[in-house]
């Protein structure tokens, strides 16, 4: 029997998304970003937003000068900056006085907790960078704002150290400072290190943070450790954004603490928004989502294996830590060569598709595996595994429209400019033949045009279906040019994509199976204006 960890009186969650996380390789946020991530962070229940530095560059500042628009329900806005420069005074230390400027009624100071960082980094005395802290936080306090000091590289000043790191606490906290971070900087720190330097800092008496990197892989492990030995205050990012490896998750952290600890930290409306407001902020970040993200990247719940999915039917809870649901995630089945009949009949019931029929389920689960030893893969494509069942239940014994003929024809003209290519397509569609020719930037560009084409005066909605993603995927490479491929093709309409896919040796007749699979799904799911009621005749 286990016993859950006693919250901390007071617990604080701190996001530094717009500072830290922004410092990720790859992410670049303008201040409209910046506000709107705010605004997300806040309503998941956040207690702080740091917003940036004010007066270190032009983005954080106007970040400030502009915060009076948000409406922030939840958090506090906080203003980081660093103590004063060593042999100045902080009354007159442009960055100290830019926190004042910021507008918030907190500040984060951050203090070198490592005596060798002080000595080689500041490359001051050690007695200088304790003034600086004292003097920093005085002259903060003084001006009417509440102050917290992250202390930097303060766990592996500690283990090298640790009479200098208590004793830059100790000074920080006899300033004033509310609260005191320990930060592990470098992200080295282990779950089994954590609690002794915690309980050995706490004896001080001021309320403690920590801030964890996640260099080791343990940014979350080490952040519950210290909670549960005594602090009051974590700080870290969404999707854990930030230099190198990055920061300390915040988004597996609140689930973590709301459904392992039992620790209400946010409200549950706000806890099933957790997925959501993960993915937006990805958006915003233009980062793609982390599949495998615990809790809510699109794998977090995804079943692949024949066995886990026969038992799921029997109880979710079997192959699941958490319900899904609790995090605003979903259930997701896997089609692949692993499938067996319940995975089919569990991934069916998601698509609204009726295989309770154990003989259809069973044949569909092995034309999968058949398909999938040629190339296919139906876990990515879901459009391709919807029209495959629904040409085994004859669904699809009527279809929308059949291609009568199509081919291709690409020059260069005389060695200049770029290869143009032509594409016809004749097709039956509601009593008509359609012959139309379309002309692209290259042959699959060109047989989409062509095939839009001769589609739309009988279904004219497809005219608005755009393909957003082509993916190429040569599956037997040492083949050559004969080799076997898979093309993954994403349309989108009105706000939705499906994906579809094809598999040749032919890259062309790949794509052309992809193209015909991703109008014929559209159409089949209504997509759209509502068809032309008169026929069309035949157009060349």
């Amino acid at each position: 029997m286990t016993v859950d960890p006693v919250r901390p009186e007071n617990l604080q969650l701190y996001d530094t998304t717009l500072r830290d996380g922004a410092q990720q390789e790859g992410i670049h946020l303008a201040v409209a970003d910046k506000l709107r991530i705010a605004a997300q962070v806040d309503a998941l229940g956040i207690d702080f937003i740091e917003g940036g530095w004010p007066g270190a560059n032009p983005v954080d500042t106007e970040f400030f000068a502009r915060a009076s628009s948000l409406e922030l329900r939840n958090a506090e806005l906080v203003a980081f900056g660093s103590t004063r420069r060593a042999g100045g005074s902080a009354d007159t230390d442009p960055l100290t006085r830019a926190l004042c400027d910021a507008g918030t009624h907190w500040v984060c100071v951050v203090a070198k907790a490592h005596d060798v960082h002080v000595t080689q980094a500041l490359r001051t005395s050690l007695d200088e960078n304790l003034a600086m802290i004292t003097d920093t936080v005085k002259f903060l306090i003084g001006e009417g704002k509440r102050v917290i000091v992250d202390a930097e590289h303060y766990f592996d000043g500690f283990r090298t150290n640790p009479a200098y790191a208590l004793e830059v606490v100790r000074t920080a906290a006899e300033a004033g400072a509310e609260m005191v971070v320990l930060c592990d900087t470098n992200g080295g720190m282990m779950p089994a290190w954590m609690a002794d330097v915690v309980s050995a800092t706490s004896s001080i008496g001021v309320d403690l943070g920590v801030h964890c990197h996640n260099d080791s892989g343990c940014a979350v492990a080490n952040s519950l450790v210290a909670m549960e030995a005594g602090v009051n205050m974590v700080q870290g990012t969404i999707n854990g954004y930030g230099e190198r490896t990055g920061n300390m998750d915040l988004v597996t952290l609140i689930a973590d603490l709301q459904l392992k600890y039992d620790w209400p930290v946010v409200t549950p409306e706000q806890l099933s928004n957790l997925t959501r407001i993960s993915r937006t902020i990805a958006e915003i970040t233009n980062q793609p989502p982390a599949a495998r993200q615990p809790y809510v990247g699109e794998s977090a719940f995804a079943h692949k294996a024949g066995l886990h999915a026969s038992a799921l039917r029997v109880n979710k809870d079997l192959y699941q830590h958490v319900d899904p649901q609790d995090v605003g995630n979903d259930m997701r089945m896997l089609i692949s060569d692993m499938a067996g009949r319940a995975n089919i009949q569990i991934k069916g019931e998601q698509l609204g598709l009726d295989l309770s029929d154990r003989e259809v389920a069973g044949r569909v689960a092995d034309l999968v595996k058949a398909r999938e030893a040629k190339g296919y893969a139906y876990e990515a494509a879901d459009a391709s595994f919807e029209l495959l069942v629904r040409q085994n239940t004859g669904e699809l014994d009527e279809p929308p429209f059949e291609v009568i003929s199509w081919r291709i024809f690409t020059e260069q003209s005389s060695g200049h400019g770029d290869a143009g290519s032509e594409a016809t397509v004749k097709l039956a569609a509601r009593g008509t033949q359609q012959l139309y020719v379309g002309e692209g930037n290259g042959p699959v560009d060109a047989l989409g045009h062509a095939l839009s084409l001769a589609l739309r005066p009988v279904y004219p909605q497809v005219g608005d279906y755009e393909l957003t993603d082509y993916r190429v995927r040569i599956l037997d490479e040492g083949h050559g040019t004969d080799a076997t491929v898979r093309v993954q093709i994403d349309t989108s309409f009105g706000g939705r994509t499906w994906t579809t896919m094809g598999v040749k040796e032919n890259v062309i007749e790949a794509s052309w199976e992809a193209l015909l699979e991703a109008y014929l799904y559209g159409l089949l799911k209504g997509y759209g204006a509502v068809p032309a009621t008169e026929a069309v005749p035949t157009t060349s």
